[in-house]
């Protein structure tokens, strides 16, 4: 008979060749579960009373990481379950904590107009300029810029090609402004910053590497500072700014949700209530008598 630790080792396999989940996930999706294994040595013994008294010993934990947790352990013994390893799920009738629902924060059109207002001076800002137009422009997320290659950009039908989450892949269009900065990036000082060096991937770091997301960040952080913006930005608020600012301006729900990727059209809908709001204040700052 398999160990605990040899049935986790499968249902990570699982995760990454059946469900193509990224390795950050799957690491995370690990260490839940070794928790748990902590907690008992035999997860195949684990029952409903045991579910609940670890739950009562992570009450350290913050509702959103306690409720991750639970949902790792939920899916470790459904896939059990459906390999016939169990005869029943010790997660039943487990009620999830409740998350109190938070708007991601996004920038106004005004400030995303000044990050974008990049002084172009050689081609490193070359190279910025296009990618954050590129960011912005098309929502997408910070590890799909990153492995963008230069194949997945077609500037004559001003589309790009993104892989997504679970090797989806979905096209988007881009803007004029944008295909103007990629083109001249491209054309101009990519070549430049490999230095004779050779890479499939769009956008090239200082050291002739793929650019990070780490890097990326430093980048938008940097562009903050200069443009004079004091909110916690990084790389995920240029996508919530995208959809909220589409929305705002009359796009159908349905078509955000494919311009993002989005599996489930709720995960689109939270964009819905940041436009409300910013309904609601419009309308208390601008309406004569609010």
């Amino acid at each position: 008979m398999k160990s605990s630790r040899e049935y986790i080792t499968s249902y990570l396999q699982y995760l990454e060749y059946e469900k193509k989940l990224s390795k950050n996930t799957i690491k995370a999706y690990d260490n839940d579960l070794n928790k748990l294994l902590e907690f008992k040595n035999n997860l195949l013994s684990i029952n409903n009373k045991d579910i609940k008294e670890f739950i009562k010993k992570s009450n350290n934990l913050s509702t959103k990481t306690l409720a991750h947790r639970l949902t790792v352990i939920n899916s470790f013994y459904n896939y059990l379950l459906s390999e016939n390893i169990i005869s029943i799920n010790p997660c039943y009738s487990i009620n999830m904590p409740k998350i109190p629902s938070k708007l991601p924060e996004v920038l106004s059109e005004e400030e995303v107009d000044k990050l974008l207002d990049i002084n172009l001076v050689d081609k490193y800002s070359y190279r910025n300029k296009a990618m954050l137009e590129l960011l912005y422009a098309t929502g997408m997320r910070a590890s799909e810029l990153t492995n963008l290659k230069l194949n997945n950009i077609d500037l004559d039908s001003c589309i790009v090609r993104i892989m997504g989450k679970g090797s989806k892949e979905r096209i988007v269009p881009i803007n004029d402004t944008t295909i103007k900065h990629l083109n001249i990036y491209i054309n101009n000082y990519r070549k430049e910053i490999l230095n004779k060096k050779d890479s499939e991937y769009l956008f090239i770091s200082n050291a002739l590497k793929p650019i990070t997301r780490q890097g990326l960040f430093k980048i938008i952080k940097k562009e903050c500072i200069r443009a004079g913006i004091k909110k916690n930005v990084y790389p995920h608020i240029l996508r919530h700014s995208f959809a909220t600012h589409l929305l705002n301006h009359g796009a159908n729900i349905r078509i955000i949700q494919e311009l993002l990727g989005h599996e489930d059209i709720t995960t689109t809908e939270i964009y819905t209530h940041l436009s409300n709001e910013t309904i609601k204040k419009d309308y208390e700052e601008y309406f004569p008598r609010s």
